[in-house]
C-alpha cells in the first residue's frame, strides 16, 4: 500500500516526527559509558507513554522476525546494525551504538535511526562510517520532490556510499510510512535513476542509508531479530523521516540539536 496524506494531515505527521526526533536526542544525550541497554528501552517507554504515543516496535512481528519484538526502541552495538533487541548489556566508552525509534501518534508514524559513538573515545573508523551514512542521508533528501522517482532517491544514496567504498546490502532500506510503519514504496539503498514510483506531495518516505565497514552480508543472532555484519565489522545507520511537499520535501523527524 502506498498512502498519501492529506494537507490537513501534515500537522499530525510534523508532530509524530518532533516526539521521534525530541525522544531520539534525549536518548542521546542520556547515555553514557555504562549505560545498559534495557535502561534506554525503558526511557524510550516512558517518554513515548507520557507523549500518549504508541511504539511501533512492540507488537511488531514481521515475517523474518521472532516477533513480535516486545521492546519499544531498537538498540545496535558496533558490529549490528539492524533491528537490535534490547538485552542486559553495559554500553563501554568506544562502542558505536544505533537506535532506532518508531511510534505513532494521534494515528500517524514517524521513523528515525541514529549512530553515536558512547562515551569521550572517538574511534576514526566509527566515525568514517556514521559520517557517510548522514551524507548519503542528505543526498538522498535534497533529491526529494514531487516528480521524483524513488529510483532517484537510490541512485543518490548509492553515490555516496559505494563512492566511499562501501559496499551495499539490498535487503532492506527505506519504505513509505503513514498510518503505519512500513508501507510501499521500498527505498533501496542504490539503484538506477528515472525509475520506479513517482514521488507526490502527501507521500512520507523513511530513507535509511545502513553501511557495513567490509561487508554487505547479515547473519541473524540467536534471539531472531538482531542483525550483524556476518564478518564481526562495525556498521551505521542514519534516518529520517520526510514528507513530499508541494514546493520540495519537509525533514519531519530533525531532533533539537539540529533544529537549535
Amino acid at each position: 500500500m502506498i498512502e498519501i496524506l492529506s494537507p490537513a494531515q501534515l500537522p499530525g505527521a510534523r508532530a509524530a516526527g518532533r516526539l521521534v526526533g525530541r525522544i531520539l536526542e534525549t536518548l542521546r544525550r542520556r547515555t553514557v559509558a555504562g549505560t545498559n541497554l534495557l535502561e534506554i528501552d525503558e526511557w524510550a517507554r516512558t517518554m513515548i507513554d507520557d507523549a500518549g504515543a504508541v511504539s511501533c516496535y512492540v507488537d511488531y512481528a514481521p515475517s523474518f522476525g521472532r516477533g513480535p519484538f516486545g521492546h519499544h526502541i531498537c538498540t545496535a552495538v558496533n558490529d549490528a546494525v539492524l533491528h537490535g533487541l534490547p538485552h542486559d548489556r553495559a554500553l563501554a566508552d568506544g562502542d558505536l551504538l544505533t537506535l532506532d525509534l518508531a511510534v505513532v501518534l494521534d494515528g500517524i508514524a514517524a521513523d528515525s535511526a541514529l549512530s553515536f559513538v558512547v562515551g569521550p573515545t572517538r574511534p576514526p573508523e566509527c566515525l568514517a562510517l556514521i559520517d557517510v551514512t548522514e551524507r548519503a542521508l542528505a543526498a538522498a533528501i535534497a533529491t526529494v520532490r514531487p516528480g521524483a522517482r524513488i529510483g532517484d532517491l537510490s541512485h543518490a544514496i548509492g553515490e555516496v556510499l559505494l563512492g566511499d567504498g562501501y559496499r551495499v546490502n539490498l535487503q532492506f532500506g527505506g519504505h513509505g510510512i503513514g498510518s503505519t510503519m512500513h508501507q510501499d514504496p521500498h527505498v533501496a539503498n542504490t539503484g538506477r535513476p528515472g525509475r520506479g514510483y513517482r514521488l507526490r506531495p502527501g507521500l512520507l518516505l523513511a530513507l535509511e542509508p545502513w553501511v557495513m565497514a567490509d561487508a554487505d552480508e547479515l547473519v541473524t543472532d540467536p534471539d531472531g531479530w538482531t542483525l550483524r555484519s556476518a564478518t564481526g565489522c562495525l556498521t551505521a545507520h542514519s534516518e529520517h523521516t520526510v514528507a513530499v511537499t508541494e514546493n520540495g520535501v519537509e525533514v519531519l523527524t530533525l531532533r533539537p540539536d539540529v533544529l537549535e
